[in-house]
């Protein structure tokens, strides 16, 4: 069998899968639970100063009335009395040696900073984790994501962490700013040893439109919180990659955003993460499903000869591209399989209205499986999206599989104009595409 094993920054742990500093890492009894169902790894319930949490706390976002694919959470940090946390850490550490356990920290003042790390790691913790993403309560106190927008403030507070600590820090940075690379600088600059992302999004999930107020309600009212679940999945991996991407940062990455399965979990690894972080799926399914993605990525490992994780950690980067590096002669068109059709003629109505009319239904009576008009095709892929059966819809190759040519190489070329004359553009202004790497050499 494959090697599960994982080493984020010199935290060890049994395998990859850690719980993410959130409700269902909140004390020693729930972790010590995880920890005997089969996860490697926690990030303890943020530690600070404990707060008053409010009632009621989460709100859901469903797709088509049954899907639950979001909650929005507007509960702060730890409750509970620090002492509380710090024993039951150490209690963990007992039982569990062998596993990771991280401390999850949010403090203001260097002083503050300076005892909880002598505090989490006298009480046996593996790593910290700096909770700068919290983007409710704790941001308009000058803490959690205030922090990790601010990316000068961000690296004294990691500086100040790492005057007095001995084990691995972690920077947990928030996806509520334009360009993710920066914080995550930041952190390489400030000394930090490791980065997690993403934290929530900052949202408002829905409203109680009979009340006129916003989910969660408290008391008749309500307030802004932080999303996760299996929607924010496509923002936690493209932010992913342009952190391991970015030779700037250059630093091992906890994966976090839309966790729930083996198949998540394999595409955080492959752009670049070396293990990851769950919560939202727990809250939804229980500690019971890091069984099923045990199973599922040891497969895959075997499947793919992958023998160390190690060796998955951002195997798919080389084919992220930018836009003007793909080659714009490859050419696919869609192809309808007729044994396969059920004729509800989805893929009609959306090619017809929202797409490039290239699906036609035919004029004989009776017949109802839809037709693709090839010269109107151009690959877009949508009729397969929104197709219910599997496979009836493939987008077949029609190109002559060798010429290759880019958006550069035409610019290059001059068979692509780089500016818009004022005159033709409206007189609004010259307008010059920022050049790509290629352009640049």
């Amino acid at each position: 069998m494959p090697d599960l094993s994982s080493n984020l920054a010199g935290i060890k742990s049994p395998n990859p899968f850690w719980l993410a500093s959130a409700p269902p890492a909140n004390s020693g009894y729930q972790v010590m639970k995880a920890f005997d169902q089969g996860w490697g790894g926690a990030v303890w319930k943020t530690l600070g100063v404990p707060v008053i949490n409010v009632s009621s706390r989460y709100g859901g976002l469903n797709y088509r009335g049954n899907r639950l694919i979001g909650f929005n959470n507007i509960e702060l940090i730890t409750d509970r009395p620090l002492k509380d946390n710090l024993r039951e850490i150490e209690e963990v550490k007992k039982h569990f040696p062998d596993h990771a356990v991280i401390a999850s920290l949010m403090v203001e003042s260097r002083e503050e900073w300076h005892q909880i790390v002598k505090d989490v790691e006298n009480a046996g913790s593996d790593g910290i984790e700096l909770n700068f993403g919290c983007p409710h309560g704790m941001c308009e106190r000058g803490m959690g994501s205030a922090v990790g927008q601010e990316p000068k403030v961000l690296e004294t507070i990691v500086r100040w962490v790492k005057e007095v600590s001995t084990i691995p820090v972690i920077v947990k940075l928030t996806p509520n700013i334009s360009d993710i690379r920066v914080p995550a600088r930041a952190a390489k600059s400030g000394g930090g040893d490791a980065i997690s992302l993403i934290n929530t999004i900052q949202s408002i999930v829905g409203v109680d439109i009979d009340n006129f107020v916003p989910y969660p309600v408290v008391d008749g009212q309500s307030t802004n919180g932080g999303y996760c679940g299996p929607a924010v999945k496509p923002i936690a991996l493209n932010m992913l990659k342009n952190c391991a991407q970015d030779p700037q940062v250059n630093l091992p990455i906890s994966g976090i955003g839309g966790i729930e399965n083996w198949r998540d979990v394999v595409e955080h690894l492959l752009l670049g993460a070396t293990n990851v972080q769950v919560c939202t799926a727990v809250m939804h399914y229980g500690f019971g499903i890091v069984r099923e993605m045990q199973a599922g990525l040891e497969r895959y490992m075997v499947e793919k000869n992958f023998k160390t994780i190690d060796s998955m950690v951002g195997k798919a980067l080389n084919q992220v591209k930018n836009w003007e590096d793909l080659n714009l002669k490859y050419k696919v068109v869609a192809e309808i399989n007729e044994e396969k059709c059920i004729e509800c003629q989805l893929c009609y109505t959306a090619c017809e209205d929202g797409a490039h009319q290239a699906i036609g239904l035919p004029e004989q009576e009776g017949q109802r499986v839809p037709y693709i008009i090839e010269e109107n095709c151009v690959g877009c892929n949508l009729c397969s999206l929104v197709c219910p059966v599997e496979e009836c819809i493939t987008m077949v190759r029609k190109d002559d599989g060798k010429s290759h040519e880019t958006w550069s190489e035409r610019t290059l070329n001059g068979n692509i104009p780089t500016t818009f004359n004022d005159e033709l553009a409206g007189g609004l202004h010259h307008w010059v595409p920022e050049p790509s790497a290629a352009l640049k050499k």
